[in-house]
């Protein structure tokens, strides 16, 4: 459909232009036929690959290219059994991979949900409900408070028509409706004709008709503009593709230089010789590796799921303990969305007010005590005034969560009067005058005890005129100041005000509120942050995390409420307008400078992610509203809200946090960064085995002796140490202090020099070991079948005792928490009775090469093991020696 202003066409214009009649609708035949031509009103679906693609993309990695060419050359050469083997590890870690990424997304699709399912429309000059996807351009839709809009809306009729657009525009406050027609170059937050599919009715009521559905909604436009934002791979996929090119690289050359001097330099038949490279090559490629880091993501996926965040995908697991700047959006995010009264002030003294949102645990306290209405008559009054003024309703809802019906600022007053010390009377209301705009109030007429009265509640601004205080040097000048005082901590105020009148009056209208009234109070509303913020962001600073809140509320509640839970100085705040002017350099330094921005629009929340990477950030950026997914697909990790947040933004997110608590987020940091810290020790525990079985082919073609392993002993060896005693790892606990470590650079290694060293030590240190066990076994005159099944024994067990070397990186192996990781003597029970198996059980010695050993043949394995484990902890030892040595030198200087 056309695009238009149609905010700025004249109502009997507009309904001439979508043929369309504001008292009977459309009938149902010009329905079907506008479907017909429109479609359904739904967004459309997201682009998924079919499955088959998603289980090749498995196979996307250059370590497996390697090994399908190894398994091409050995099937050519007529050793099908090696083949087999080959192409088993390669599917099995594609379908290991695959089925986690299925779980992650299958989780994610129980939570999507955005669109309202029915709405109310006029057909053929009948009411009747009918399914949102039905609605048509031109159909009259009939709206009421609670309502979830169906789809972009031309306000007809408003009667106090108030709604919540949090999701679409970031204000935290209702915005009050109205049908009158707006300049064409009405910004989108501005354009008060309007209702945007996905947005709620606060309170009042409308009539309406539909200009826009599905994706030519501004829901649907952002839905699309989505698709326009390039996604950046995440630093472990970047950091894993730079290490298997490294390793493939050396493989190669390896592989390449080997055979040169086996040809040249020996005499082996070059189908033998092939058969050594291919044993080189599998030996040096960590093939297990792949299916081992899948297996650990899988498991930070369902650990965080079981800390409701679903992770869409697997590296994101580990993403977010690389983050150096957490982008938030304040509404819905940091704060509950639900407007709470924090403070009461009365004429001779203020009270606060405990407990937030609308749940009505908490207290109103006067000097640190609850206030009990028999002693304070003027909060009684304070209390029945904003009660009977209102036409909001508390209940708790079925999941036992406290909800309001009708405006939120109403709503909070209502659990204000709830929290009281003895209960409040919600009077019959005689006559009232609804609340508008224009006049910014309202009241209503009771009676209490025989007399009658007029009850307002308002702008503190409009009562002070109402009382005649606006010009008083006294009580007016008291009050303006109180009024500085809150508006400066970021509180709305609202007032009550009463005066009585003749018991013969019967109704009211705007003549009895011009003057006469009595001042009762003023009460402090704000939305307040979440309880567990302020802790949760303090961990993010401990942890070296930088917090930003970038909201689309005013300013000056921005700033407060920043201070309040330590984020920015409490002074200092950029509003989107400034951003606008601003060009790149500016904009970079505005982003590292600034911790609170105001008044944002949707592309400032992506430029300030993109100036951030830029600075080599590692950026995540929170929310739950449609004005947040183009910054959620932008940065490093998006996280959505799960409850509150809508369909767009979930889609665009890596994370979905299904509590919407911000808290949530520490607690997937924390795991973040227990996963990579175990993916490090994991590489650490698979790389010696893989350097040290390709040392010995090396070694073994470079002086032309018999190999000391066969290709498919060594996958074994490679397969059996990686989904089994590797897996160990996965379970290992958080590294003390990890979360108050700086997060890891962005451009970090996988392999750090450290890491390289002790990869080429280890390898040395079992290498050599076993190269002395076969030269010293070379003079015995032992069977060499013996000597094989001894080396591939000796090369497991050492990696069994060097896993409990890397279950702490640089501690020592046999502290307290030594037996804290069950799997690890699981697994390793489970290693030793397979290793048995395969020298004992016919059919494995058979499949694998291997002989039965007589008892003394165990001795080397074991002493090679056992010393491998000694070496180790002594290297370990040393570096502790070292760095605190290093430490000590720092603090001296």
């Amino acid at each position: 459909m056309q695009e238009r202003n149609w905010y700025g066409i004249e109502t009997t214009d507009l309904l001439k232009l979508l043929s369309a009649d504001a008292d009977s609708g459309l009938s149902e035949e010009e329905a079907a036929e506008r479907q017909e031509e429109f479609g359904p009103n739904e967004l459309p679906d997201p682009k998924k690959d079919p499955a088959l693609v998603k289980f090749f993309k498995h196979f996307n990695d250059v370590l497996i290219y390697v090994l399908l060419a190894a398994a091409v050359i050995t099937l050519f050469l007529g050793h099908y059994i090696d083949t087999a083997v080959i192409l088993m590890v390669v599917v099995i870690n594609a379908i290991i991979g695959y089925i986690q990424q299925a779980k992650a997304e299958k989780a994610l699709e129980s939570i999507r949900k955005m669109l309202s399912l029915k709405a109310t429309t006029l057909r053929s000059s009948v009411r009747k409900r009918v399914l949102s996807a039905e609605l048509v351009p031109g159909d009259i839709v009939v709206l009421t408070a609670g309502d979830k809009i169906p789809a972009d809306i031309r306000i007809l009729e408003a009667v106090n028509l108030n709604v919540e657009e949090s999701s679409l525009t970031g204000e935290s406050t209702a915005v009050e409706k109205n049908s009158a027609v707006l300049p064409d170059d009405t910004g989108l937050g501005d354009r008060l004709n309007m209702l945007f599919a996905g947005t709620t009715i606060a309170s009042g009521s409308g009539v309406g008709i539909v200009v826009a559905i599905g994706e030519d909604t501004e829901l649907g436009k952002i839905s699309s503009s989505m698709e326009e934002v390039e996604g950046l791979q995440t630093p472990l996929l970047k950091q894993t593709a730079a290490f298997g090119k490294v390793i493939s690289l050396i493989i190669v050359i390896s592989a390449t230089a080997m055979f040169g001097i086996g040809y040249l330099f020996h005499d082996y038949e070059t189908a033998d010789l092939l058969l050594a490279i291919i044993g080189l090559t599998v030996a040096a490629i960590p093939e297990g590796l792949p299916a081992v880091l899948s297996i650990i993501l899988a498991l930070g996926v369902q650990r965080m799921a079981g800390q409701n965040a679903i992770v869409r995908n697997l590296p994101s697991v580990e993403t977010l303990g690389a983050v150096t700047v957490i982008c938030s959006d304040k509404t819905g995010t940091l704060t509950k969305n639900e407007m709470t009264v924090t403070s009461v002030m009365l004429k001779d003294n203020e009270m606060t007010v405990t407990g937030a949102g609308y749940s009505p645990k908490g207290a109103i306290l006067h000097d640190k005590k609850p206030a009990k209405l028999s002693d304070h008559s003027n909060l009684q009054e304070f209390l029945t005034v904003v009660k009977t003024v209102n036409e909001a309703y508390l209940r708790c809802d079925e999941h036992g969560h406290w909800v309001i019906s009708g405006d939120a600022t109403e709503g909070c007053l209502v659990t204000l009067a709830e929290k009281a010390a003895d209960a409040v009377e919600r009077l019959p209301i005689l006559s009232k005058i609804p609340f508008d705009s224009s006049y910014k109030y309202m009241a209503a007429l009771v009676e209490m005890d025989g007399s009658k009265w007029i009850y307002v509640k308002g702008a503190p601004e409009r009562l002070l005129k109402m009382a005649d205080l606006e010009a008083s040097s006294g009580e007016g000048v008291r009050w303006d100041e109180k009024m500085s005082q809150h508006a400066n901590k970021g509180e709305r105020l609202i007032g009550a005000a009463v005066k009585k009148v003749d018991s013969s009056i019967l109704s009211i209208d705007q003549e009895d509120m011009k003057t006469g009234f009595s001042l009762i109070g003023l009460a402090g509303i704000i939305d307040p942050p979440r309880e567990e913020v302020i802790e949760a962001i303090q961990q993010c600073k401990k942890a070296g995390i930088i917090v930003k809140m970038i909201t689309g509320d005013h300013k000056d509640t921005a700033v407060a409420i920043g201070a309040q839970m330590g984020i920015g100085d409490g002074e200092r705040v950029l509003e989107g307008k400034d951003l606008d002017r601003m060009n790149n350099q500016q904009l970079t330094q505005a982003a590292l400078e600034y911790d609170v921005f105001a008044r944002t629009s949707p592309n400032n929340k992506l430029q300030l992610v993109k100036a951030l990477q830029a600075e080599k950030h590692i950026c995540a950026m929170t929310g739950d509203g449609v004005n947040d997914a183009p910054a959620l697909k932008r940065a490093d990790i998006g996280v959505a809200m799960g409850i509150k947040g809508t369909e767009v933004s979930k889609e665009a997110a890596e994370m979905v946090l299904v509590d919407d608590n911000f808290s949530t987020i520490v607690n997937a940091v924390k795991e973040g960064r227990r996963v990579y810290d175990n993916l490090k020790k994991t590489i650490l525990f698979i790389l010696p085995t893989n350097v040290s079985e390709g040392a010995l082919i090396f070694v073994s073609i470079l002086f032309g002796t018999a190999l000391p392993l066969t290709a498919v002993q060594i996958l074994w060896v490679n397969m059996i140490a990686a989904v089994t005693i590797s897996l160990a790892i996965a379970f290992e606990k958080l590294e003390p202090g990890a979360m108050e470590r700086p997060p890891r650079k962005s451009d970090a290694k996988l392999l750090s020099p450290y890491y390289i060293f002790r990869v080429a030590f280890v390898s040395f240190v079992i290498c050599g070991g076993i190269l002395l066990m076969n030269a010293l076994l070379a003079n015995q005159q032992i069977d060499p079948a013996i000597v094989n099944t001894m080396t591939l024994q000796a090369l497991v067990i050492s990696q069994l005792m060097y896993l409990f070397n890397c279950r702490s990186e640089t501690e020592f192996a046999l502290n307290r928490n030594f037996f804290s990781n069950k799997i690890a003597f699981l697994v390793s029970g489970i290693l030793i009775a397979v290793q048995l198996a395969v020298t004992y059980v016919p059919f494995m010695n058979l499949l694998l090469g291997t002989v039965p050993l007589e008892a003394q043949f165990w001795l080397w394995p074991i002493v090679i093991g056992i010393f491998v484990f000694t070496i180790v902890e002594l290297e370990k030892w040393i570096v502790r020696l070292v760095r605190k040595s290093r430490e000590s030198v720092k603090e001296g200087l």
